[in-house]
């Protein structure tokens, strides 16, 4: 067991949790909790540490089940406070290896519906990047594609706001978000960018064959240059002095559109 905070291992898995610099040296990311543990798929898993307290008090059928495949290292509570991220950690911390998808993996998937997918420019809240990512699952995304500019994906913060979706939407960051555009376009995908000079409001167009939102950053929205290179700029109409939505806010209005449309259509055929 691993009773002393001045531990090399319990040094490293803090700077894991503070740095992004730390995590892509290593190719890795720290997750919390019995629920992210078992939705983690077990090849990305490669070390556990647990508390005496958690075993006693968490330890659920299906975590014992899953635990039995790994060889797990036990860690004082004074220590795990001082690893975790979390306000009230349960006893329960991983490190995993981080994704390796490229921009032609995500192009590449071939499902029986029409291409969906999110693109994002400098995101920079880790909450708005979680909750984008599981509201992206929940409305049947392929895939989402960010600019460098967005915060990191692997931030603590952003991993337990996506609620386990990091395991289940592909994602990828680009160098060129316009570049990575064109080639959605080229595959015939239809890029509709969230904008306040949007040309028409997001509910007169119609989501039903390929598409992509374009998300812009919480503060200063899209880039010039980008929104030009969508197809179309669209808005949502707001009410009173409230001017825009929170970046995840609108990205739910818009996606959730789209959602809805798409089985009305399925409901047609």
């Amino acid at each position: 067991m691993i009773t002393s905070v001045s531990n090399s291992r319990v040094k490293r898995i803090v700077q894991l949790q503070e740095k992004t610099k730390v995590r892509n040296q290593e190719n890795v990311f720290i997750i919390e909790g019995s629920k992210l543990f078992l939705e983690a798929p077990e090849a990305m898993i490669r070390e556990v540490y647990l508390t005496e307290g958690f075993l006693g008090k968490y330890l659920q059928p299906e975590v014992k089940n899953k635990l039995d495949g790994f060889s797990c290292e036990m860690v004082s509570e004074e220590v795990f406070c001082k690893i975790s991220d979390t306000k009230s950690p349960q006893g329960i911390l991983c490190v995993l290896q981080q994704s390796t998808a490229e921009l032609s993996d995500i192009l590449g998937r071939k499902g029986e519906k029409a291409p969906f997918f999110l693109l994002l420019e400098d995101i920079q809240d880790p909450g708005n990047l979680g909750t984008i990512l599981r509201t992206g699952e929940g409305a049947g995304i392929d895939g989402i594609i960010m600019s460098r500019g967005c915060v990191d994906i692997y931030n603590p913060k952003t991993i337990r706001s996506t609620m386990g979706s990091i395991f289940r939407v592909p994602f990828v960051y680009t160098d060129n978000l316009v570049t990575a555009m064109g080639r959605l376009q080229e595959a015939g995908i239809k890029i509709y960018a969230a904008h306040l000079q949007g040309a028409c409001e997001y509910d007169q167009c119609d989501y039903d064959s390929g598409a992509a939102f374009l998300i812009g950053n919480e503060g200063n929205g899209l880039k010039e240059e980008t929104a030009k290179n969508a197809d179309v700029n669209i808005k949502i109409p707001m009410e009173g002095k409230v001017e825009s939505l929170n970046a995840a806010a609108a990205t739910a209005v818009l996606l959730y559109e789209a959602y809805q449309q798409r089985r009305n259509q399925e409901a047609k055929v």
